[in-house]
């Protein structure tokens, strides 16, 4: 295998995840629980927005994912994939790293992977390679992490209420 089998391999899993969690979190589709669940769950971490936020979060999702896993607009998809996993890193944080306490390891694995894409570029078996696209600059990469991480942060301070209860973490389990 080489290099751009690799990227290829890696854009479609953490793609095709991501966007199946958006599609989970507006839809009774892949064992979600439609728009109403999505709507309840941002209810119970705390987000004011009602079904708008579950909405935009799942379309967000669903978008950025299939970007990263066709490897089209490489440095868009992952800004919105960092966007979204910060988003999900700072609801999970309270609950520390690992995710079997419901920490917030699997998002930041996820902010990695799309950090790592929109350094490395998506390879040669991408839309982008497809399309004649160049290579993106270096600069490109910076600018998806700190738009990305900017962006979720920003939501989290414009729609999160402090006043809400947190949702608890499951219990520890010696």
């Amino acid at each position: 295998m080489d290099t751009d089998t690799g990227l290829l391999l890696l854009r479609l899993l953490a793609g095709l995840l991501i966007a199946a969690h958006g599609v989970q979190k507006i839809s009774f589709r892949l064992d979600g629980s439609g728009l109403a669940g999505g709507t309840e769950e941002f209810r119970r971490d705390g987000f004011r927005g009602g079904a708008l936020t579950a909405l935009a979060a799942g379309a967000g999702q669903i978008g950025s994912g299939l970007l990263l896993a066709a490897g089209a607009l490489t440095p868009l998809g992952a800004a919105g994939a960092i966007g979204v996993m910060t988003v999900a890193l700072t609801v999970k944080w309270p609950h520390g790293l690992w995710v079997q306490h419901d920490g917030y390891e699997y998002p930041l694995v996820l902010i990695g992977i799309a950090a790592t894409l929109a350094l490395t570029g998506p390879g040669r078996f991408s839309a982008d390679h497809a399309l004649g696209l160049p290579h993106w600059p270096c600069w490109s990469a910076a600018a998806a992490l700190a738009v990305g991480a900017a962006a979720g942060l920003a939501v989290r301070a414009l729609l999160h209420d402090p006043a809400a209860p947190a949702s608890p973490a499951p219990p520890r389990f010696p």
